[in-house]
């Protein structure tokens, strides 16, 4: 395969089946199942949840009824009388560090005299029997003087100091030409991006087991086990040596996996009971204890020339950050950076803030601050294309961004970037048949079948969307990964401590070993904090640091294999190939089987892999901060009920950046999940905290898509480019959908209805048409 092919997967109805080119049965490119499906199919997989200990203890947190509070006092002993309490904890109960957190250690495990978001950690409780744990934490008298609550992150500025460390968590301003440039033609847009959790599969859970030296055991759903055991250890005023994390099967995983707020006052209560302690949380502790999304609020001006290029843009950038900084500072990053998506742009000026509130903690959900940018560039291009009369596909192919262009923060897009491409293949695609023939009651109205829409009062709209996000760390982050290949007795295992969480890293991991070496049987060891660190679950990191690790370290290997074979045939190991589970010379001279070169031998290799550096961005918003770019570009079909506002997707076209496919079937599937929780955040997904009270914390009051929200998604191309940098040439697959659907959508809504569509999720009453009057 060349590096500049592009393969297209025709949009049937399982387009992940369908290539252009015959795939390999096993190795890179191969379509390999996943290793644990079966038994996540049929219900066996073991989950935290699922874990149990002899003389078992169950844990319940008690938590802040209030947004904003000054904690008078905390009295426990009724709690500690209660028949089959075993242990109550508090601020004053926490031996190490009081307050944790990724970035800055801002958020106390305890609150202690303030209380600054709603259902945040007052006391941990262990009991017998999960009910008495947690009836035991009801009977917690808290004495609060309820505060007023800071929730609008613009009073934010200017009201009292939430925290010691201020309300303003980080500015950044980005400089970039000349301010004083206009453009011919200029348009306006005030945008507002709702709160979007995250919403796994399964709620928070975990087991924490004492250790004989003092220390303990969690095992739960981590994504960043050594940073979680960095964490805890220092809460608990223990060496990181005597906590051991040990990951569970990870129920689902947009990011909500990274706070280990769970995690701290279950190993605090195993350590002061000197038992097993349980926590499996419920459906409203998860909603109230996990970051989410970063609402945020977006000024932009962009000004064109007479036709439709981009001269400048303006942007104002608002992310209201909750309670305490967690990955904040990481998510205005990408949103200022970001800022005019995937155009090119001469002069730029954005101004990007974060802010503590009293609303829960946002932090890393998928495409953190680059998709609440996107539905704001993207929306401006729909109102500049309105005003110059141009087709809104033709306004973006004649500003689309490519190799060797400039980002607004000076930096040089050097990995492939075939973003005009991707618009022209969404572009091209064919459209979705109207339902003119079709009786009205076979219509799939907006509403569902039993909606109360009609027929006449349903307008089709087509919307555009150009995405892209970054790969890895951001601003200096040093991305590092450490594997091991060993190889026994005909089998390979893997050691590395990127957690899988349904991305398809163990997968990856045994067809790279599969590749290099030719054997069949290969397994993924699982992850604890005993292997070095492999860093965050999060940008597509594993499949380039982890993954490469793992092909170094196989290769390693493939040298021990090949060496005696080579030497006893007088020639170099670049001389002899693996394929197909045999071992050849050039020549023919050669040829065995792998498993007899491996008769009776054990080879093993650790390596690492670490990307280029980055560098912070400076106090201009400069700086070349991003080891690699993904794109993507989404074409949305939309049915509008004009009337009613209700909106149904009816198609999106789908072409993707992807660097190499590596899992066609993996791939399709992660492209159509991001697509799908895009989809969420462009129509149902808004978390309500009003007077930053988290309202209907469960998944009845939240409204997650369903498959009959689902419309079909085309994958109609996936560009393999290869960047030159990235072990395999892939780049990050499922992020960037998230980022690109809303924004499609959105387009799509405002073609059909004339509407401005400046709010994400959409409300039914933006997309009314009034009807004219005479």
């Amino acid at each position: 395969m060349s590096n500049d092919a592009a393969t297209a997967i025709p949009a049937v109805d399982v387009p992940r089946q369908a290539q252009e080119q015959e795939r390999p049965v096993r190795g890179l490119g191969a379509s390999l199942p996943s290793a644990d499906a079966p038994a996540k199919a049929q219900g066996t997989f073991p989950y935290a949840a699922d874990l149990w200990a002899e003389g078992l203890l169950w844990a319940a947190i008690l938590r802040s009824p209030h947004a904003h509070a000054r904690i008078r006092s905390i009295d426990t002993s009724a709690a500690a009388a209660m028949p089959g309490v075993r242990a109550v904890v508090t601020h004053a109960d926490v031996p190490g560090d009081a307050a944790y957190g990724r970035t800055v250690a801002d958020r106390p495990v305890f609150a202690a005299d303030v209380v600054r978001h709603h259902g945040e950690a007052i006391a941990a409780v262990a009991a017998d029997h999960p009910d008495a744990a947690r009836l035991a934490a009801a009977a917690i008298i808290v004495d609060y003087e309820v505060l007023e609550p800071v929730t609008d992150p613009e009073q934010a500025f200017s009201a009292p100091p939430l925290h010691p460390d201020g309300n303003l968590i980080r500015h950044i301003p980005l400089r970039f030409g000349d301010p004083d440039v206009t453009g011919e033609v200029i348009v306006e847009g005030l945008y507002r991006i709702g709160r979007q959790d995250p919403a796994p599969i399964g709620a928070e859970a975990g087991l924490a087991v004492p250790r004989p030296d003092g220390g303990v055991e969690i095992y739960t759903a981590s994504t960043d086990p050594h940073t979680d055991r960095d964490l805890a250890a220092a809460c608990f005023g223990l060496p990181p040596e005597q906590v051991r994390i040990v990951v569970t099967g990870v129920p689902g995983a947009m990011g909500d996996r990274e706070d280990p707020g769970f995690q701290i006052p279950l190993g605090l209560l195993a350590l002061r009971t000197g038992a097993p302690v349980k926590l499996a949380a419920t459906r409203e502790e998860s909603f109230l204890g996990h970051a989410h999304r970063h609402p945020t609020l977006l000024r932009y001006r962009h000004h064109a020339d007479g036709e439709g290029r981009l001269v400048k843009v303006e942007a104002q950038i608002l992310l209201d950050g909750g309670a305490y900084a967690d990955a904040s500072s990481d998510s205005l990053a990408a949103a200022v950076s970001f800022a005019c998506g995937p155009y090119v742009v001469p002069h730029a000026f954005v101004e990007g803030w974060v802010v503590r509130t009293n609303n829960p903690p946002a932090g890393h959900v998928r495409g953190e601050g680059a998709m609440q940018v996107c539905a704001a560039y993207e929306g401006q291009m729909d109102k500049l294309a309105a005003k110059l009369g141009l087709d809104p596909a033709e306004l973006r192919m004649r500003n689309v961004l490519a190799t060797g262009d400039l980002l607004p923060t000076g930096q040089t897009v050097t990995c492939p970037a075939p973003v005009a491409e991707l618009l022209e293949a969404v572009r091209e695609y064919p459209l979705p048949p109207l339902p003119v023939d079709a009786s009205e009651d076979d219509w799939l109205l907006p509403g569902g079948p039993e909606g109360a829409g009609e027929p006449g009062a349903v307008r089709r709209g087509v919307g555009y969307a150009l995405g892209m996000v970054h790969m890895l760390g951001a601003e200096g982050t040093d991305e590092v990964s450490t594997a091991t290949v060993k190889v026994e007795g005909g089998a390979a295992t893997v050691l590395c401590a990127a957690v899988e969480t349904g991305q398809g890293f163990s997968t990856l991991a045994r067809q790279i070993v599969q590749e290099v070496l030719g054997v069949e049987d290969v397994r993924v060891a699982p992850v604890d904090t005993d292997q070095p660190p492999a860093g965050p679950t999060a940008h597509g990191r594993h499949t380039w640091v982890s993954g490469g690790a793992v092909e170094r370290a196989a290769k390693m290997v493939r040298t021990q294999l090949l060496q005696p074979l080579a030497h006893k045939f007088g020639m170099s190991t670049e001389l002899l190939q693996i394929q197909e589970g045999r071992i050849s010379s050039y020549d023919g001279v050669l040829s065995t089987t792998v498993a007899e070169a491996l008769e009776g031998k054990e080879l093993w290799a650790t390596a690492q892999c670490r990307p280029h550096p980055t560098e912070p961005l400076d106090e201009a918003g400069q700086g070349d901060a991003f080891v690699g770019l993904a794109f993507c570009a989404i074409r949305a079909v939309v049915d509008v009920d004009v009337e009613l506002g209700s909106v149904r997707v009816v198609e999106l076209a789908v072409a993707q950046d992807v660097g190499r496919i590596l899992n066609p079937a993996q791939l399709a599937t992660r492209i159509e999940a991001g697509v799908t929780q895009g989809l969420g955040a462009a129509l149902t997904e808004n978390l309500r905290t009003p007077r930053g009270l988290v309202r209907h914390p469960d998944l009845t009051g939240y409204a997650l898509p369903t498959a009959l929200d689902t419309p079909d998604i085309r994958i109609v191309k996936l560009v393999e480019e290869r960047d030159v940098v990235a072990p395999f040439g892939a780049k990050a697959a499922s992020a960037v959908p998230v980022v690109t659907s809303p924004a499609a959508i959105a387009s799509a809504v405002r073609a059909a209805t004339g509407r401005p569509v400046n709010r994400l999720p959409i409300r039914p009453q933006s997309a009314v048409v009034q009807p004219q009057t005479s």
